[in-house]
């Protein structure tokens, strides 16, 4: 024990050394006491502190690189956390946790019971909202401000929402901005411009805001004008979007250009240089105090700071570990297997050279699906509509009613967002689209905002929705090729993060037959049913109870829906104990459909449910969190054993 603390205090010193300012630093207050001409120096601190930290313990280095300026500039000018600030999806607020008191704890992000890697207000009273996926800064942020002045101390406390350029271009953010300008409020919207998101932005409004610029005392000219009007009592405040309208045309005219943002009645400031944070401090001590909703865009560079990273922030979003003096990434051992997203990307691309009509829809993630396989030899056949899941699912379903074969690959979490498109656009309608959903059941450190925890239960409502769980890499081969082969109504084939088992790009086609699931070991004593990959742990825990004299069958499901009713019939004719085992939400999910039919067919056998409980589940590693989650092998084997002593 003493020297565990020896450790931790010659750490605490060597910290004390190589950042003087930062490890004084335990909240905003003490960076606030600084002098303004001391921040550049915290700035470079806190970077080098995050070279040296994730190098070794991986997270989102490129975003917090390119957003430490404007972290520091918005803790220094505003009274955090009595005013709040909202990050959007929150991977750029690494420097937030930093200067907010969590740097000694900073060694435990994304780990087990330690840091979430995302702003998560049961962890600080400075993480004002939960952030995980896009979009939700502006209407959250602007919640909270119409909130305070409707409690009475909106004079007094500001929101600011950070919001990326990518995120900006999310339809829920249009709603807000929309929404901004017809409410009495006090916001400040920082539009963090970095030319990215995971990969590059695509889209109109990107294009645009490349282009954006004002004139330098344009808005504080604008500002005073329409205060000096009020003083003389020329206009209340029932006239200023009048004002607004009126100068915004004037705008216009002079500069033969319209702003969007000003379009919508919202106070525009920019562009600014996200990296000077002597300037963002003016800008923002200028502005913060004018009424009405505002929108500062700063242009800044994803990987600031670290040249590998600005060289290439699409592969350094979340690098894993490297060597810090460098650059150097780890690579996967020789010969490990290919990733699941991977495999799905090659076969994808395979089955488009045979078949001119299939065409792949991605929302801002080609590489994180491995969609950009296809990109690469098929373009034009290839859409990046950007973070726009809900457009995503509909243009699919456009692309279908016409004759395509669209598939969308989303990460599971993500297409919580395009529930009603799904129902709506394409079930009702039973067209023929494939969802390649990724990132299915428990995706690790990324925690309780990615966890593919949902999309059996959400999913298995639909009519006609056909739900397939391959649960090896071969598998999954053969089911994408049989969805856009023997196409009928909209599939949803789930599959993990992670490697699969092997490399079978060589191997034949064979096409699944709808709703059947295979066999996979005998047993007398109890069945067990597994779904998806999870059959690996099922296994393990099969072949420890053999040592023990157990004999237990195993049975692949592979489809959810429609469900292997003469599997269920035979596993459960001798009324021996079953037990149900999915990376997925127990509740609604292999478990709930196998409970509804024994319970249909007047079946009795006991049945015992495994998979992620009625519960938010945090970050951890993936066999941590199976362990957590009773889905493990060992927590298998426990189960089967429990389930024959009764």
């Amino acid at each position: 024990m003493m020297n565990h603390e020896t450790d931790i205090a010659k750490e605490a010193q060597t910290d004390a050394r190589k950042y003087p300012l930062l490890s004084a630093i335990h909240s905003p207050e003490d960076l606030r006491r600084l002098d303004v001409e001391q921040l550049p120096e915290v700035c470079a601190e806190i970077r080098a502190y995050l070279i040296r930290e994730l190098s070794c313990n991986p997270g989102h280095f490129a975003s917090s690189m390119g957003a430490v300026e404007i972290t520091v500039a918005l803790h220094y000018v505003f009274d955090t956390p009595d005013d709040r600030l909202v990050w959007d999806v929150g991977h750029q607020a690494y420097a937030h946790k930093l200067l907010t008191g969590r740097m000694e704890a900073f060694h435990n992000n994304r780990k087990l019971g330690g840091l979430s890697g995302f702003p998560n207000p049961e962890e600080s009273p400075y993480d004002t909202f939960t952030a995980g996926h896009a979009s939700n800064s502006i209407s959250a942020a602007l919640g909270m401000s119409v909130a305070s002045r409707l409690s009475g101390d909106g004079n007094n406390r500001h929101t600011v929402a950070v919001i990326g350029d990518a995120s900006i271009s999310g339809g829920l953010a249009f709603e807000g901005l929309n929404n901004a300008a017809n409410t009495p409020n006090n916001l400040m919207i920082v539009l963090n411009d970095n030319d990215m998101s995971i990969d590059h932005n695509v889209g109109s409004l990107h294009s645009y805001l490349t282009h954006i610029n004002t004139r330098k005392g344009y808005n504080r000219l604008r500002d005073r004008v329409y205060r000096a009007m009020r003083r003389i009592h020329l206009i209340g405040d029932h006239g200023k979007g009048f004002v607004l309208r009126f100068n915004n045309a004037m705008k216009s005219i002079l500069s033969g250009s319209q702003n969007i943002f000003e379009g919508l009645n919202i106070r525009y400031f920019g562009p600014f240089d996200g990296h000077d944070v002597r300037k963002l401090v003016k800008v923002f001590r200028e502005v913060k105090d004018m009424d009405g909703p505002k929108i500062l865009h700063v242009r800044t560079v994803k990987g600031k700071g670290y040249a590998p990273a600005e060289a290439d922030p699409a592969n350094w979003h979340a690098p894993g570990r490297f060597n810090p003096a460098t650059g150097e990434r780890e690579k996967s051992a020789p010969g490990a297997p290919p990733k699941y997203q991977d495999v799905f990307g090659k076969t994808l691309t395979e089955l488009a050279e045979r078949d001119k009509r299939i065409v792949a829809i991605t929302a801002a993630m080609p590489t994180g699906t491995s969609i950009s396989v296809m990109q690469e030899k098929f373009p034009e056949r290839v859409f990046d509509v950007g973070i726009s899941e809900g457009h995503a699912v509909t243009f699919a379903g456009g692309l279908a009613h016409e004759g395509l074969l669209p598939v969308v690959g989303i990460y599971s979490s993500f297409l919580q967002r395009a529930y009603d498109h799904i129902i709506h656009d394409v079930a009702i309608q039973h067209l023929p689209v494939v969802f390649a959903i990724d990132r299915a059941g428990l995706v690790g450190e990324d925690g309780v905002t990615h966890h593919g925890a949902f999309d059996t239960a959400y999913l298995s409502v639909i009519p006609g929705m056909t739900i397939a769980a391959p649960s090896d890499a071969e598998t999954l081969r053969n089911m994408l090729y049989t969805a856009v082969t023997q196409p009928d109504g909209p599939v949803a084939i789930r599959y993990p993060r992670g490697r699969a088992d092997r490399d079978v790009s060589a191997l034949t086609f064979r096409a699944v037959e709808r709703g059947k699931g295979r066999k996979l070991a005998d047993g007398s004593d109890a069945v067990v049913l597994s779904l998806g990959p999870i059959k690996e742990e099922v296994s393990k825990a099969l072949e420890e109870l053999r040592k023990e004299g157990i004999s237990v069958a195993h049975y692949d499901m592979l489809f959810l829906k429609p469900i292997d009713t003469q599997i269920l019939a035979e596993a459960t004719a001798s009324g021996a104990p079953v037990i149900t085992v999915e990376d997925g939400s127990r509740t609604g999910g292999l478990g709930s459909a196998v409970a509804a039919w024994m319970k249909e067919n007047g079946v009795t056998a006991p049945l015992t449910v495994l998979g992620i409980p009625d519960q938010f589940i945090h970050q951890g590693t993936v066999p941590q969190l199976r362990a957590l989650c009773g889905i493990d092998s060992a927590a298998i084997a426990a189960a089967i054993r429990t389930a024959l002593s009764r």
